[in-house]
């Protein structure tokens, strides 16, 4: 049987793991902490959201951008550093700020958000996986007339990709989401998906890891991955085994037949010693948890929602509330900024002033692994410069496979990427057009 190594347990990872056992392959998962989903995919917005495909790159993003620059608040802080890496990414996102570079990166996302979020569904009426769900559909919400006449033509775009993205009249929003009857008449307008869902990523995640390891997948938690060791003899690139540390003992040797890279922003520094230069830059995501007033429960949502003017995304988990948004771009500096952190807290104050508990809070801050175009790499690794589309190119890895670069997406996209490289190392053609790489 075919011995498949996925690096990483993050939902990413761990969606991965579930879908190649399900195609008949033994599977290893290695991961540095002590249990699955502790990373990044341990407080994020938790939605699953194909109408949130407008990407960070965009043609209105350079001039914000810069106007944002010396704010601690501002939904994207950049901070100038000497780091020749974290220029490199800057300017290849200025080149995806071009408006067709835009669109084609919106096009991708919606394609491989619809397909992911199918594919969810699938995965939800074949396992009873309970997760915190809620099917209620998302919500964009706009107190900024700006704001709301930017998101019409990304909305009319994603309707023609067929995302079920629709316009609604402020009276409409306040109807399906009473919670934002007290701040209505500060609304200018919003968007709703009704098919569009939220859910607790950390629990579905290690729910999933549960369901993985009853059906054969090994875990070796603790371990951190040091190398990728590749035969120089081979007429194509391939990795012979992996350099492994277990905690508390010393480096030692691990082989699998394949391996599928599905560490996120640590993917960059691992792949780069075999010539393999992938376009993934850490953005810092910061989330707040609070708990829900339960004496008036009717005044925090329950519809998911996003708040674009200060890029914050809003979901009711159980009785708590998470709101999660901002990047920071900051290298992999993991402190957590007290002054960004309050910031949520007071326009969370401003939307549900009763509704939430709010010196109840726990903050959290993790890395988004982030590609200048917002479109993640998934397919065959290769050498040279890694990007979505990159086929047919020379020096192609035969059993070295990416699954990394999901950005703020990963929630969203995770059951369908995962699906999707699980067909492709089958030497099957997902059903889903979409970049893949290296294939």
């Amino acid at each position: 049987m075919t011995h498949i190594a996925v690096l990483g347990a993050g939902v990413v990872g761990v969606t991965t793991a579930w879908y190649l056992q399900k195609a008949g392959y033994q599977v290893t998962v290695i991961e540095r902490e002590a249990a699955a989903a502790m990373q990044t995919s341990f407080a994020n917005g938790g939605q699953i959201s194909v109408s949130h495909a407008t990407p960070w790159a965009n043609p209105k993003t350079p001039m914000k951008a810069l106007k944002w620059l010396f704010r601690e608040d501002a939904p994207l802080l950049y901070r100038l550093r000497a780091d020749k890496d974290q220029l490199k990414w800057a300017m290849q996102f200025l080149q995806e700020c071009r408006a067709d570079r835009a669109d084609d990166n919106l096009v991708q996302m919606v394609r491989l958000g619809l397909y992911s979020r199918a594919t969810l569904q699938q995965l939800r009426r074949n396992i009873d996986i309970q997760y915190e769900q809620q099917t209620r559909g998302i919500m964009h919400f706009y107190t900024s007339q700006a704001e709301f006449d930017a998101a019409v033509a990304p909305t009319e775009r994603m309707q023609e990709l067929g995302c079920e993205r629709h316009f609604i009249d402020v009276n409409t929003a306040a109807s399906l989401e009473p919670a934002l009857y007290p701040i209505a008449h500060k609304l200018v307008g919003a968007t709703f998906t009704s098919r569009d869902e939220s859910g607790n990523a950390h629990l579905f995640t290690q729910r999933l890891a549960q369901s993985c390891a009853a059906a054969g997948v090994h875990f070796m938690y603790n371990t951190e991955v040091l190398a990728l060791n590749t035969d120089a003899h081979s007429n194509r690139p391939h990795v012979h085994s992996i350099t492994i540390r277990p905690k508390g003992e010393n480096a030692q040797t691990f082989s699998a037949d394949s391996h599928v890279v599905a560490l996120g922003c640590y993917s960059t520094a691992l792949l780069k010693p075999l010539d393999v230069h992938l376009p993934i830059f850490p953005a810092k995501g910061y989330s707040a948890t609070y708990r829900v007033n339960l004496r008036a429960p009717h005044l925090a949502p329950f519809i998911s929602l996003i708040d674009d003017e200060y890029k914050l995304v809003i979901s009711r988990l159980g009785d708590k509330l998470r709101v999660a948004g901002t990047a920071e771009f900051n290298g992999y500096n993991m402190d957590l900024n007290s002054v960004r952190c309050a910031a949520i807290t007071e326009r969370v104050r401003f939307l549900f002033p009763k509704g939430i508990i709010a010196n109840s809070v726990d903050y959290w801050t993790g890395l988004r692994p982030m590609t200048p175009s917002n479109v993640p790499l998934i397919g065959r690794a290769h050498c040279g410069q890694v990007r979505h589309g990159s086929e047919n190119v020379d020096a192609t890895f035969d059993n070295l496979w990416l699954n990394t670069g999901h950005g703020t997406l990963g929630w969203t996209h995770a059951c369908g990427s995962a699906k999707a490289i699980s067909l492709l190392m089958q030497g099957e053609k997902p059903p889903v057009k979409f970049d893949f790489i290296g294939v």
